[in-house]
């Protein structure tokens, strides 16, 4: 699943073969900037923020969010494609490299002066070099619904999702939904830090230090198997903002008892 730490190996991924490079293909399959076309413009940079990545041209930015299944792919220039053409979303090539977007849920090219409008609201990045532990911690505290809700809130903290906010919570001793101003919040998110951190080198993800299958997280996707720490079965439900936004939820009972 693309959390913030998939998104920042992608984007240096995408910097490390584009930056500096002219760009000799430009198409963007989506309406409102089909008709965009940065041809011939130097790729600056492609950086990360939260889930979102920005491909920064002379003037211009393709931001891209890859939601739950999108992906960048990094060809040879001219190889053939490992997924469909009719699943790519945007394509920016160069003389040496073919960078592929698939089924990108939000494909967007607009002014780079502009980019507040689809980044402003996100709250502090753990993988940015303008991490602000203590603005997170002070949005978390404010947010009044439950913890694992308002970790998922990117207004928040940008660059958690599902995977980190269930394992996050149980290595707290949180239940999901204790109300979040009940929380030691700045313990909760410079962990979180140090989580989303420590798993960039990647590919895999684990929470527990063991990234075998099946051995790599502590909770999360674990309903009726034996906690890995006390034994009791972990009980699953569902929650979020709204019935659209809802989210699998993964706890152990007993390590993590309601308040």
């Amino acid at each position: 699943m693309p959390e913030g730490d998939t998104v920042w190996r992608t984007a240096h991924h995408l910097h490390a073969a584009l930056a500096g490079a002219v760009v000799t293909r430009f198409d963007v399959r989506v309406p409102g900037s089909a008709t965009a076309d940065v041809t011939g413009q130097t790729v600056r940079e492609v950086v990360p923020r939260g889930k979102h990545i920005l491909h920064r041209f002379d003037e211009l930015t393709l931001h891209s969010h890859l939601k739950m299944e999108g992906e960048w792919h990094v060809y040879r220039a001219g190889a053939r494609w490992r997924a469909p053409g009719f699943k790519a979303r945007a394509i920016v090539g160069t003389a040496d490299h073919d960078t592929v977007g698939f089924d990108l849920a939000m494909v967007e090219v607009l002014p780079t002066r502009d980019e507040h409008r689809v980044i402003g609201h996100l709250g502090p990045d753990p993988l940015a070099d303008d991490w602000d532990p203590t603005e997170a911690a002070r949005r978390l505290t404010a947010d009044t619904r439950a913890a694992h809700v308002a970790l998922l809130d990117q207004r928040n903290v940008a660059g958690f999702g599902n995977e980190y906010a269930n394992e996050l919570l149980f290595v707290r001793g949180i239940h999901p939904e204790t109300p979040t101003a009940e929380v030691d919040t700045r313990a909760l998110v410079e962990l979180g830090a140090r989580m989303i951190r420590q798993n960039l080198p990647g590919p895999g993800r684990t929470f527990t230090g063991d990234s075998r299958p099946g051995r790599s997280t502590w909770v999360y996707g674990r309903e009726r198997r034996p906690c890995r720490r006390c034994g009791t079965g972990i009980r699953a439900m569902s929650l979020g903002a709204s019935e659209t936004s809802r989210r699998n939820v993964f706890w152990c009972p007993h390590c993590q008892p309601p308040t």
